[in-house]
């Protein structure tokens, strides 16, 4: 499939309005706003320091996989005819941008019949209730995520707790196991909890398929160590089998089928240099989840090394 036709229609001027369909959830009593998206004249080139907000191009990945985020932050949409699935929405600003990517490319917001996150943090998973609003999809999640955006706050547990804002509550979340496979229609997609970055973090794999072959992918979840001044990653006694847990999944992610890796921020991947207009690397690299996962590994340990030092 060429993206020849889609950039056609992207490159038209987007006014959208989109309801909530009756033969899915309960009605919302705050009405869905009209989103108004201006699009670019030309191709947008992001680049790895762009904003979170900053409006991209949306694109096919491989196959069934396409890309609808900003140039900051991720949001991929895998495809089938008996729906679509989307992970990750950006922030709540970003939220429109995202319904008008998918739209430019051709595809219905009420197809979209499933959301999912990769962790819960309002840059990534903020504009999730307002795609719910436009799909009527709801939002599976594991446990720690769940909580979180049933409310829309964070807890302690989040390394980064001190510095989080709140996002938008979600009323329709459906908690699933770690390690769940995850079925729509032809779509199949394997959750793997990856938690460190926080307690929520998921990792999800799929396969997509063009005329010639079918290539593993894998939108591997943040794997940075980082905290506000209190959290320590080494403190077992606060949080009891955290650091285990992301050493464990960190050895998982280096051990995945992975043709092509995405991340939940572009530049964490080189997906810019992979995806852009103008790509200076390839696409496909088979090591590419084993080196993601390696460089966390020692970031970690730098972390770990200036917490003992620091006493």
């Amino acid at each position: 499939m060429t993206m020849e036709p889609y950039m056609n229609h992207y490159l038209t001027a987007l006014v959208f309005t989109a309801a909530l369909s009756a033969c899915s959830a309960q009605s919302l009593t705050d009405p869905v706003a009209t989103a108004t998206v201006p699009q670019p004249s030309e191709p947008i080139l992001c680049t790895d320091n762009a904003g979170w907000n900053s409006p991209a191009t949306p694109r096919q990945i491989f196959g069934n996989s396409w890309y609808v985020g900003t140039c900051g932050i991720s949001a991929i949409l895998i495809t089938s005819s008996q729906g679509h699935i989307l992970i990750d929405s950006g922030t709540e600003k970003a939220a429109p941008q995202v319904a008008a990517n998918i739209e430019a490319l051709g595809f219905k917001l009420q197809d979209v019949k499933l959301l999912l996150l990769s962790h819960e943090h309002n840059d990534h998973a903020g504009g999730l209730a307002y795609l719910q609003q436009m799909t009527a999809a709801p939002l599976y999640a594991r446990a720690p995520a769940d909580a979180v955006m049933r409310s829309g706050k964070n807890s302690r547990s989040d390394p980064q707790f001190l510095e989080l804002s709140a996002m938008p509550a979600m009323a329709k979340v459906t908690t699933i196991p770690d390690d769940q496979s995850v079925t729509l229609g032809s779509l199949q997609i394997q959750a793997l909890a990856t938690p460190g970055h926080t307690p929520g973090s998921t990792s999800w794999t799929w396969t997509s398929c063009d005329e010639k072959q079918c290539l593993n992918m894998a939108y591997i979840d943040s794997l940075t160590a980082i905290s506000d001044h209190e959290y320590r990653y080494s403190d077992d006694n606060i949080h009891p089998g955290y650091l285990a847990s992301f050493r464990r999944a960190l050895k998982q992610i280096s051990q995945l089928p992975c043709d092509i890796l995405l991340t939940p921020h572009p530049g964490a991947s080189a997906m810019w240099q992979r995806l852009g207009a103008e790509p200076t690397q390839a696409l496909i690299n088979p090591n590419g989840c084993r080196d993601y996962a390696e460089n966390a590994s020692l970031k970690l340990d730098k972390r770990l090394a200036e917490e003992n030092s620091a006493g």
